[in-house]
């Protein structure tokens, strides 16, 4: 997935101004930066559901406005944060409307549809979920349920806004690993600076619509990028494992 040159104007305001972003094959890629940065924006027209003043977004050389919305669907799954079924439906249900770009309008769901549905569910942990009611879930198990509904959805790319948003600290690390694990290419828009240096091959750091650098989290994680964009002080931390940042308040 490629964007190239990509600005997008709301309410007469400039919001992303000649941004670029580059996932190869396979990669998670996390878009990061402070807030009203331009992340879901970014994110947004990545998926078409905005469209830019300029620049272009292609899928594999094809431009992202010129597919038809079925292709466009088995080939991208999204998880935002306001999705939710607009009618009634379980767990089970929910999940296997992500099967639905693979289906036509008059076509029932098969055996195998619903066995994709329960191995999304017990892949985030959530199949005792099946038969409740998606409204009575709570806020981190309906996140986990709406990505087992993309995961259903078998497509080769996935874009993902804040998929850690009400989950705790197990299932934050356990969902960003599954996340990496697929073999997709994933596009994620996170907050928590450790995570996405933990998890994303590659960052994007925006900051007023703009990037302000792209790179590996080694590259992109270090105090001469980040505390001008953050305003604060940033120390880090290498255990072996994994780059932790430390964050404190500038003297005043």
């Amino acid at each position: 997935m490629r964007a190239a040159d990509i600005e997008v104007s709301l309410g007469g305001r400039t919001v992303l101004d000649q941004v670029g972003l580059a996932a190869a094959t396979g990669q998670t890629v996390g878009l990061v930066g402070p807030n009203g940065s331009g992340k879901t924006t970014l994110l947004r027209t990545l998926y078409r559901s905005l469209a830019p003043r300029a620049g272009l977004v292609t899928l594999d050389g094809t431009p992202v406005a010129a597919m038809r919305p079925g292709e466009l669907a088995r080939r991208l799954s999204v998880v935002v944060q306001e999705t939710s079924p607009d009618v009634p439906s379980t767990v089970a249900e929910t999940v296997l409307l992500g099967r639905s770009p693979h289906r036509s309008a008059f076509q029932g769901y098969t055996a195998a549809d619903h066995e994709l549905a329960a191995s999304a569910l017990r892949r985030v942990g959530a199949r005792h979920l099946a038969d409740r009611m998606f409204a009575t879930l709570s806020g981190g198990e309906k996140q986990r349920v709406l990505i087992a509904r993309a995961l259903a959805q078998q497509a080769d790319h996935l874009l993902l806004d804040e998929p850690t948003n009400h989950l705790d600290v197990r299932y934050q690390h356990e969902v960003l690993s599954l996340v990496r694990s697929l073999g997709t290419t994933a596009v994620v828009v996170l907050h928590d600076l450790n995570l996405a240096a933990r998890y994303c091959d590659r960052l994007v750091l925006l900051d007023g619509g703009r990037v302000v650098c792209t790179g590996p989290p080694a590259q992109v994680c270090v105090p001469g990028v980040l505390e001008p964009v953050y305003g604060v002080r940033v120390r880090v931390v290498d255990d072996g494992a994994a780059r932790q940042l430390v964050f404190a308040p500038k003297p005043s």
